[in-house]
């Protein structure tokens, strides 16, 4: 695969992990804790670039950076005037921080339109690196938040891919948070889904025995192959919380993969680690302004992030309802304004108590 040349957007950003039901809409504000060890898991793997810096990172950039496809022209058409000023360093000797767009599907194919008719993301997640690179926050926002799209009026914020692909989500996304994005990833789930059988499979912890598909899901630890996560995952009938007991699946999965991977038994199996790392690397596309010497680099950054240091969040929400025949989710823009503020200043951490679950309405199911 060549290094250099950009690739387009994925084709139909679809329902995450769908196992073919009806769209509906989110049931209960959700609190994600998981994609700690994910985002952790960047600064274990910035550790392994930091030994192989010398002969090693040409071999790191072409394996596995080298693996990551491009998205071509995401930024190309934002009038600079009409966006978030960006952001400056709490200290003078601080670099920059940096905020990543992740978008959610479940298909990677290519197109000249880079977005196919119809097509929806389905996780949209804000991610924030601090200036000190030593502090991370990751704000989940629901995809049928009820929002003002630029250009086409009030929609569900996961149409605004479908308009116009990964430049209108992030206008949108940046009109209503105020929050600057500096790159946009796209995450191809059933890829990620790929890697669970690489590690050999996968333990998440279940609450309450549900079943979907051919499988049956007894409370407790469950050993998971790719087959079993992709049904564990897309199921959202019969779970209390509907879509977002899903997403917090979504995210206990993710938060079990990410340490299955970098855990000791993966690092002392080099096959496996390897085939995993390149199963993860081409399950995701980043826009093609991030260079593989800047992701490297930005990598190895993020050496000195650790767990206790990186919060999750959820955009609270007042409720759910209809607009015509659409089901879709209101955002509280009281309390979001407070938590886009300190995202915004790098306060948001700091802040963290004022957005637990507890602190959140009611969203009536």
């Amino acid at each position: 695969m060549s290094t250099d040349e950009p690739r387009r957007a994925p084709t139909e950003p679809i329902e995450l992990m769908s196992d073919g039901e009806a769209d509906e809409p989110e049931s209960a504000p959700a609190h994600p804790r998981g994609l700690r060890r994910a985002l952790t898991g960047v600064g274990v793997l910035a550790l392994v670039l930091a030994l192989l810096i010398g002969g090693g990172v040409w071999f790191l950039a072409d394996r596995y950076a080298g693996n990551i496809d491009r998205v071509a022209d995401v930024f190309d058409d934002l009038e600079e005037d009409s966006r978030p000023a960006a952001p400056t360093p709490e200290q003078p000797a601080a670099e920059d921080p940096v905020t990543f767009l992740l978008v959610g599907t479940d298909t990677r194919e290519a197109s000249d339109a880079g977005v196919a008719e119809g097509g929806r993301s389905d996780a949209i997640m804000i991610a924030r690196f601090s200036g000190d690179r030593e502090h991370a926050q990751l704000v989940s926002i629901p995809r049928d938040s009820w929002v003002d799209i630029p250009g086409r009026g009030k929609n569900k914020i996961n149409a605004a891919y479908a308009f116009g692909g990964p430049t209108l989500l992030i206008q949108t996304v940046e009109q209503l948070t105020g929050v600057r994005i500096d790159h946009y990833v796209a995450i191809d789930f059933q890829g990620i889904i790929q890697v669970t059988d690489d590690l050999g499979g996968v333990d998440v912890v279940v609450a309450e025995e549900t079943s979907n598909g051919p499988y049956t899901f007894p409370a407790g630890v469950n050993h998971l192959d790719g087959d079993m996560a992709r049904w564990y995952l897309g199921q959202r009938y019969g779970l209390e919380g509907g879509d977002f007991d899903r997403v917090r699946r979504q995210q206990q999965f993710l938060e079990a993969m990410f340490t299955k991977l970098f855990s000791s038994d993966t690092f002392t199996d080099p096959g496996r680690l390897d085939s995993a790392l390149r199963a993860v690397t081409g399950a995701v596309a980043i826009d093609d302004t991030l260079s593989n010497t800047d992701l490297l680099s930005l990598a190895y950054s993020l050496r000195g992030l650790r767990p206790e240091n990186v919060e999750s969040f959820t955009a609270p929400v007042l409720g759910t309802g209809r607009e015509g025949a659409a089901s879709v989710v209101y955002l509280d823009a009281v309390t979001c304004e407070r938590m886009w503020t300190y995202l915004r200043s790098d306060s948001l951490a700091a802040n963290a108590a004022e957005f637990d679950d507890e602190a959140l309405p009611d969203v009536p199911r």
